[in-house]
């Protein structure tokens, strides 16, 4: 094993050592918590997880909210050497067991919001040990973080831990013997192959995110408190609310709910961040919802990711509300951006310049050659917070970790200044909301209908010039579009099944789709079509 590297003794130790215990680490509706609160609460915690039988390299699901406790348990499961694995809460049941089996964790963290759901996912999950709960964080008391699954039939033989029991364990200050190139976390995407997908992340590749980006591009300092739309359990929300902040001895404004643009002002009126990290679906959403041009007052800078930021919606959004904007790309694979605009060097419409520390190449994968100044190729990126692979996906691994190199599936070009610039999708693969969509998924579920012979989703441009699915649907025989179908019920169809950014957001009845000699359906052809069907 190399020298000893921990995660945790990086984000929460060091800031003892450095005098920071008084300050304030975590913030929001739960009340305040500072560096040597949230170290104690860590440390009893570790020691209560222990106690419960998690062990080294065993995997723990966090089916959790943004929260004291979310922050609370990843931490402290990497202290002892254990795996958190954050899951998306809009997960269904289905894909929470499917999370379960695959990741074969052991326990599943939940805060309350998500009793039922991880109840009926847990019945799914035979090697499951125990469940660690919290309350709902949605207006509890501060540290009110008791056992609370109600609503959820536990399966028998289950063992069920609060998590603030184990937090009233003996404090137990020991850190586990990683080292840099250890197993710290999990993330799961459907990156550019569709199907979910644990990216495999070490303890060292925290490091190198926020010494890279949090440090020499945010310009991260103590003084500032963080406040993302993006939730934690995504790539993008845990660098913002979790790893940034506690790096540089800042604070993290925690917020349960789903972002909304009412409760991002509330949450800046009553909490004074100033870094506010979203997408662009979330920025148009703001200026949509008409809220004042003061709304972010105190907040000296905005991130986006996840998507490109059209420079028109860039140019709306820092007019109004007088904050820039500084847009980047990041990829769950590489845990966060290392393509990014920096402060007073931004370029409307491109997405910058390669962060420090990462190095960036685009290939023409028809010939395998690199491509020059203002030729499209697919962008590939090389960097030492690179995950070290998909957990048993030998194939979908290969296809992506190229080597030293990751292939990001995404068309760019660069200019002669070396600032690139998104031209969309490499492969079928559509990003809404910053999310990954499998068109197949979407399409699986409106052939699911009756009315439905067949169907194709492909990705459109709405008005902010952001993508967004778009299906294509062909009738079975006599049925009549507006008539026995309708475009509303196909999508509801899809809402009751899917979560709401893998909605359609137009259904269009056709006869036939273009297609190729072999009669393979000709995408590009369909995505020309869709240029102008959400405008």
């Amino acid at each position: 094993m190399g020298q000893l590297f921990n995660a945790c003794d990086y984000l929460l130790d060091r800031r003892l050592a450095t005098g920071d215990g008084d300050r304030v680490a975590l913030a929001g509706a739960q009340g305040d918590i500072t560096y040597a609160g949230l170290h104690d609460r860590v440390c009893r915690t570790a020691a209560g997880l222990r106690a419960a039988g998690l062990q080294p390299e065993q995997r723990v699901l966090l089916l959790m909210a943004d929260s004291p406790a979310f922050v609370v348990t990843y931490l402290a499961a990497m202290r002892i050497g254990a795996v958190p694995v954050p899951a998306s809460t809009m997960l269904r049941p289905d894909g929470v067991a499917e999370l379960l089996r695959d990741s074969r964790a052991r326990f599943l963290a939940v805060t309350g919001e998500f009793a039922a759901t991880a109840a009926r996912a847990a019945a799914q999950a035979p090697e499951l040990a125990g469940l660690l709960t919290a309350a709902a964080v949605s207006g509890t008391a501060p540290g009110d973080e008791g056992a609370g699954i109600a609503g959820g039939a536990i399966p028998a033989g289950l063992a069920v831990h609060a998590l603030a029991d184990l937090a009233r364990s003996a404090p137990d200050e020991s850190v586990y013997g990683t080292s840099a190139d250890s197993p710290a976390f999990w993330l799961y995407t459907s990156g550019t192959t569709g199907t979910p997908k644990g990216a495999m992340h070490r303890h060292g590749a925290i490091e190198v995110v926020c010494e890279a980006y949090g440090a020499r591009v945010l310009g991260i300092r103590p003084g500032d408190r963080c406040l993302s739309a993006a939730k934690a359990f995504f790539a993008y929300g845990l660098g913002n609310s979790v790893l940034f902040p506690l790096s540089a001895g800042a604070a993290s404004v925690l917020c349960a709910p789903p972002a909304r643009p009412d409760l991002v002002a509330e949450a800046v009126a009553a909490h004074g961040p100033t870094l506010f990290f979203a997408g662009p679906t979330f920025f148009a959403a703001m200026l949509r919802a008409g809220l004042p041009a003061g709304a972010l007052r105190g907040v000296r800078l905005a991130a986006s990711a996840g998507e490109a930021l059209p420079a028109s919606l860039y140019a709306r959004w820092t007019g109004h509300f007088g904050v820039d904007i500084i847009d980047g790309i990041g990829m769950t694979e590489m845990l966060h951006i290392f393509l990014s605009n920096a402060p007073g060097q931004v370029r409307p419409g491109t997405t910058g310049r390669a962060v420090p520390g990462y190095e960036l190449k685009l290939v023409d994968e028809d010939t395998g050659l690199a491509a020059g100044d203002d030729a499209p190729a697919t962008l590939f990126v090389r960097g030492a917070s690179a995950a070290t692979g998909y957990w048993s996906r030998y194939d979908a691994s290969r296809q992506v970790f190229q080597g030293e190199w990751l292939r990001t599936g995404d068309t760019y070009v660069r200019d002669a200044d070396g600032y690139y610039t998104c031209l969309g999708r490499t492969g079928d693969m559509i990003k809404a909301s910053g999310i990954w969509v499998s068109p197949m998924e979407v399409e699986e579920r409106l052939a699911a209908h009756p009315a439905v012979s067949q169907a194709v989703v492909i990705a459109a441009p709405d008005a902010d010039g952001l993508e967004k699915p778009v299906a294509y649907v062909i009738l079975a025989p006599g049925q009549v579009a507006g008539q026995t179908v309708t475009e509303d019920e196909l999508i509801e169809h899809c809402r009751a099944y899917l979560p709401s950014f893998k909605r359609p957001r137009k259904v269009v009845f056709t006869d036939a789709y273009p297609a190729t000699a072999t009669g393979k359906v000709r995408r590009v052809d369909l995505r020309a079509l869709a240029a102008t069907v959400l405008l």
